[in-house]
Order: C-alpha cells, then sequence, then structure tokens
C-alpha cells in the first residue's frame, strides 16, 4: 500500500459522506496520486464496515468493467468489484428518488445466484455454472461520487465501483438452461429502446464476470458464500436517467424488470 491508514480512513469518510449526501467531489488521486490498488479497496473495504456497523447488510456483489476492449484499453486485466448494501435495493416497479443521487444511470446486468460457496483462486466459467441456482434480468442504477462523472479506476474502487441502487425482477431460470451468451437484452426508457445487447458483450460470457470476482476475492483471502447475489456488469452503455423516467429492462426468456425515477 502506497497510503498509511490514517489517510485511508480520511478518504473513506470522505467518500461514504458523499455517497449519503448525495455530493459529488473531484476524483481523490488528484491529491494522491500515488494511491494504488491495494489502497483503493482497503478504502472500500473501510466504507462497507461503516455499512455494517451502521446496521446495514450485504446484499450482494458486482462487477464493472467488464468489457474486454475497454479493459485493454484502461491497461488492467481484470474487471473491478464492488459490494450492494440492503440500502441500495429497490422492489420491482418501485421508485428512485433522483433527490438520494448525484447524476444516476443505468446499465442492464444478467444477475445470478449462487447455491454453493465459490473459492478461487481457479474459478472459471465452468465452476460458476455448477455453483449457481438461478439467473434473472436487473438494472443497477450507477451514481458515481465523482463530478462530471470523470475519474480514474482506482479512484472508482475506492468509490465502491460507483453502487448507488439495484432492482432484480423478472422470471428466474435456471442458470444452466439458458445460453447466456446470446441472451438477447432490450433497455427502454420511457417506452422507447435506448440499448440494446446480450450476455457475450459481458466478457464473452457473464459467468466470466463471477469468477473472475470469486478469483480477486480468494486472492484477498475470502470466498463467494452460499446464496449470494451477483450483477455481472452492465451489457450495453450505461443510460443517464432523471425524474420522471420510467425504465424498463427486456430479457430473453426471463421476462422484465423495471423502476421510475422520481
Amino acid at each position: 500500500m502506497a497510503l498509511s491508514s490514517k489517510t485511508l480512513d480520511q478518504l473513506a469518510k470522505h467518500l461514504h459522506a458523499c455517497q449519503r449526501e448525495a455530493r459529488d467531489t473531484p476524483k481523490i488521486t488528484d491529491e494522491h496520486p500515488e494511491m494504488d490498488w491495494d489502497d483503493a479497496y482497503a478504502i472500500q473495504d473501510r466504507i462497507l464496515a461503516a455499512k455494517l456497523k451502521g446496521g446495514a447488510r450485504i446484499a450482494g456483489y458486482k462487477a464493472g468493467l467488464t468489457s474486454h476492449a475497454k479493459m485493454r484499453q484502461m491497461g488492467v486485466t481484470d474487471p473491478v468489484f464492488g459490494f450492494l448494501a440492503d440500502e441500495f435495493t429497490v422492489p420491482d416497479g418501485g421508485e428512485v428518488k433522483v433527490s438520494e443521487l448525484i447524476h444516476p444511470k443505468v446499465e442492464p446486468e444478467i444477475c445470478f445466484v449462487t447455491r454453493t460457496e465459490l473459492t478461487g483462486p481457479g474459478c472459471s466459467i465452468a465452476s460458476v455454472l455448477a455453483a449457481s441456482d438461478v439467473v434473472l434480468p436487473g438494472i443497477e442504477v450507477i451514481d458515481s461520487r465523482y463530478r462530471d462523472f470523470k475519474f480514474d479506476l482506482k479512484s472508482v474502487v475506492a468509490d465502491n465501483t460507483s453502487a448507488a441502487r439495484f432492482v432484480v425482477g423478472g422470471r428466474a431460470v435456471d442458470a444452466r438452461s439458458v445460453d447466456l451468451r446470446t441472451t438477447g437484452i432490450v433497455l427502454e426508457k420511457n417506452g422507447v429502446p435506448v440499448a440494446l445487447g446480450a450476455g457475450a458483450a459481458v466478457l464473452g460470457h457473464p459467468a466470466a464476470a463471477v469468477a473472475m470476482l470469486v478469483n480477486h476475492l480468494g486472492r484477498r483471502g475470502k470466498s463467494l458464500p452460499a446464496g449470494s447475489l451477483i450483477l455481472s456488469g452492465g451489457a450495453t452503455e450505461a443510460v443517464a436517467v432523471q425524474a420522471g423516467d420510467h425504465v424498463t429492462l427486456r430479457m430473453q426468456g426471463m421476462g422484465s424488470v423495471s423502476l421510475r425515477f422520481v
């Protein structure tokens, strides 16, 4: 690590406050350019610890930067990973208050629910499918705390990969009964399709993102518990939303899920 424990504590407190109070900030590497990947995840860990201390529960996990082309462009070999707290949960068809967010965007997600524990290193797509119970559609609302959505990857890891809200719904199907690579995805805003994609857009197979999450946890001495919900990463570009918007995700063979912004 490049930063002191005191600095990590201060940065975690700052970013956590920005998330809770819906206020933006310049990216933290502006003042701490020496920050490394271990520092970034240590800040995220401190934010999680503060939430758990306040009574929150882990509702799931998420992967971001799940395009091979984007990873090559940014000079990284793995996606970035974050946690989902129960305070981020929105019921299917529910409301998201934009006053509680800074500049929200939505992404369509293929979501996994595990039935057995997964451990790394060495986790593969086959391992994930064998350990998965069901897959289902979900919408993640991302909301970077960084001003104008401008950040570098270490800053966004520290900011819990822009996690803000999420909804899952539709029809859960057995993870091994469907070809997730060819599963079609349509994201609609106010009844108009705004993004189209397929599961293969996520690392060639969305289970690859889950495997990378498991291997990431394994390197840090952790595992993915049985019964975990994982958002495997946006299958299309993120779409900006504002008050009055109604967003629906339609996923081939899995129905639809929606939320409203008020």
